[in-house]
């Protein structure tokens, strides 16, 4: 089951791609639902360091914890501009790990100077679980994008 959004930024690509770079806008768009807390010593960095697996922690509202996950981030250019981040991390403890695939990419493309196309797609599998599990990450996922939405916006209206 593919989760897929497709979101027109009101930012240039240079604005969303750093913030793709910076684990705070990961924690920023699962808010205020998922909170995110690094569980690696130093906590998180700035930025993502590429090819470099970080594990976090995941909890409901910060009181029901959902398990850990590995963010393995790698950032690419591919022909016509796009940019994509891949991460290459998954589940590792918690009701996620019964799904048998994660698979997660974002890709970010110029629409115009101040307009970023903005798509990001989980690809997940897990038996009779994928449609359960695929409802409550769409609507995750739904939430994501609209968080993104708002930050690039404010970003933008800073820079101005």
């Amino acid at each position: 089951m593919d989760i897929f959004l497709r979101l027109t930024l009101d930012a240039d690509i240079e604005t969303v791609w750093d913030a793709l770079a910076r684990p705070a806008q990961m924690q920023a768009a699962a808010s205020p639902f998922i909170h995110v807390r690094s569980r690696e010593q130093g906590g998180f960095p700035a930025k993502w360091i590429p090819n470099t697996p970080h594990l976090v922690a995941l909890s409901l509202f910060g009181l029901i914890p959902l398990g850990t996950q590995v963010v393995e981030p790698r950032f690419e250019e591919r022909p016509g501009g796009v940019r994509m981040v891949i991460d290459s991390g998954a589940p590792m403890s918690g009701p996620l790990t019964r799904l048998t695939h994660w698979e997660h990419r974002m890709a970010v493309s110029v629409v115009n100077e101040r307009q970023t196309l903005y798509r990001d797609r989980l690809r997940i599998r897990g038996g009779w679980l994928t449609v359960p599990f695929g409802i409550g990450l769409w609507f995750m996922w739904q939430l994501r994008g609209q968080s993104l939405v708002r930050s690039m916006r404010r970003i933008s209206r800073a820079r101005r």
